[in-house]
């Protein structure tokens, strides 16, 4: 008889899905997936998958399922025979095969031969016919007895590694793989009889972040110690650990260095100076002062960014993936024909306004701060406090108290809020605070005996 495709798909899915879920229950199990140890042929790949434990009722990681998967020596070969290894064993666990059981009347039922419908759909019947022969002929081992997966180490690390590389920016990645690399260079150095990830300890971390204080700082520190939890949380969530023991080593309080303001009268001096020195350091430091952007912002900056039409700037904010300003009159009629430019280029490339520059964000924010301590910072014996991040506090501050003069406080803090980007009330009055922005009016008439 006939069977259109939408039957043949009804078919397949009641036949398949029967055995491995209930409705009205938790799933018996997580749909098995690769690990290619991003591409690194010098590591073990392997298809792993968890299983919901009778006893426990959790999800309990199960042994890797490795095969001959590694003795072949190319990534295409290699991903061939593990794609295939996991529809085998997707296959066996959705006709309920469990790794907690004896499966051997469940394989002798299954291996019965049962009268199936002809389906004359010759590619359907012939994908269907090869699934079952490789069902058949992979041998599979179901243990009785399963046993903790004991990933090594560097294995475990890149695998985390390679899972915050999906769901984070490039620069946030880039320093969770240079403080792991650290750590695990540290690792290696002081405790190298330590192969595998069950053997890293609450103990042992701690050890390596008291030396990260020792040499360095107790921000440093915390810093190390909140990227090592975030990197472990993903292991504790892929059953690799059993928990994440960072998040139990507390922080140290530390007094964050702040950037202080200008007063009226270096800031001018600073600008006369570059107006006659550098003026491709002036324009970007305008952007900090009159846009009142951070520097690194300034530093993703694009051609195609700037609306000429309406004049306003789209850019990545610290605090959403994309902001839009106005940019202000004052600081427009300083930007050369952007028109000229190719839309692609970046409005700050190095030593020119406009072009190609083949270097990190993190590269490029570096090199305007170091040009600024040699042509500024060293100049005007200015000390560690004052940066190109002191710009934006000094306008902000200037922009507060000029507003605070025509309004309420609250209603300065309103309009405020629409220049600087703050997500919220409370976020910007705590700016404003740190940075010294809101003073008192004179209180001596409080203070004269009546």
């Amino acid at each position: 008889f006939m069977l259109n495709f939408k039957q043949i798909i009804t078919f397949a899915y009641e036949s398949e899905y029967d055995n491995a879920y209930d409705l009205n229950t938790k799933k018996k199990f997580s749909i098995p997936k690769i690990y290619d140890a991003n591409g690194d042929l010098s590591k073990r790949w392997y298809v792993y998958f968890s299983y919901r434990n009778p006893k426990t009722g959790k999800l309990k990681r199960i042994t890797p399922f490795y095969g001959d998967a590694n003795k072949y020596r190319s990534k295409e070969d290699r991903m061939q025979v593990l794609t295939q290894y996991r529809k085998t064993l997707l296959k066996f666990l959705q006709q309920g095969y469990s790794p907690f059981a004896d499966n051997s009347q469940l394989h002798s039922s299954l291996n019965k031969k049962i009268e199936k419908p002809v389906i004359t759909l010759n590619p359907v019947k012939t994908e269907i016919k090869a699934i079952e022969e490789v069902i058949e002929t992979t041998p599979i081992k179901i243990e009785e007895k399963v046993e903790e997966p004991k990933m090594e180490i560097r294995e475990a690390f890149d695998f985390a590694l390679n899972y915050k590389k999906q769901v984070v920016s490039v620069t946030t990645f880039r320093g969770y793989k240079n403080r792991i690399d650290v750590f695990l260079k540290w690792i290696n150095t002081t405790h190298p009889t330590i192969k595998n990830i069950d053997e890293l300890t609450k103990k042992i971390t701690f050890e390596f972040l008291n030396s990260v204080l020792e040499n360095t700082s107790a921000r440093n520190r915390n810093n190390y110690r909140t990227e090592l939890s975030s990197i472990i949380q993903v292991l504790e969530d892929n059953e690799l650990i059993k928990s994440n023991f960072v998040k139990k080593i507390p922080t140290l309080k530390t007094t964050p260095n702040r950037n202080k303001t200008y007063t009226q009268e270096t800031q001018e001096a600073i600008f006369k100076h570059l107006e006659e020195n550098d003026q491709v350091l002036l324009l970007f430091i305008k952007f900090i002062s009159y846009n009142l952007l951070r520097p690194i912002e300034v530093c993703r900056l694009q051609i195609k960014d700037i609306n000429i039409a309406n004049k306003t700037i789209q850019f990545k904010a610290k605090n959403s993936p994309l902001k839009t300003k106005i940019i202000p009159e004052l600081l427009w009629k300083e930007l050369p024909d952007l028109t000229q430019f190719n839309p692609d280029d970046l409005l700050f490339a190095g030593d020119q306004i406009g072009g190609h520059w083949d270097a990190k964000l993190n590269n490029r924010r570096d090199f305007y701060s170091k040009r600024f301590k040699k042509n500024v910072k060293q100049k005007f014996d200015l000390g560690i406090d004052y940066g190109l991040y002191s710009f934006r506090h000094t306008y902000i501050t200037k922009l507060y108290r000029a507003l605070v003069k025509e309004s309420s406080p609250f209603e300065a803090k309103s309009k405020l809020m629409l220049i600087t980007g703050h997500l919220s009330m409370s976020a910007l009055e705590k700016y404003l605070r740190d940075i010294d922005a809101e003073l008192p009016t004179d209180y001596s008439d409080m203070l004269k005996n009546k």
